[in-house]
């Protein structure tokens, strides 16, 4: 059987658009060149998890298995 395809938990990206979202972006003057930065590093996170859940689906439908990881140390049965 084959491996189940690694991928990071959805968990991963939320939590880094809530701290850019709520710390970063309150710590950052609202119209300084970093909230622009800050703006586009938001949109690119939400493009990564949009593009992720894309794979998802092409997998299922392939049925191609997925495997949430939480960290790299995760050990995986061969």
């Amino acid at each position: 059987m084959d491996r189940p395809i690694p991928l990071p938990s959805h968990i991963h990206y939320e939590l880094l658009l809530r701290l850019l979202e709520r710390e970063t972006a309150a710590a950052i003057y609202q119209h300084s060149p970093q909230k622009e930065q800050l703006n586009e590093l938001i949109i690119t996170l939400r493009k990564a998890m949009s593009q992720q859940k894309q794979l998802e689906a092409s997998c299922k439908v392939s049925d191609l298995a997925v495997e949430y990881h939480w960290s790299l140390n995760e050990k995986t049965g061969s």
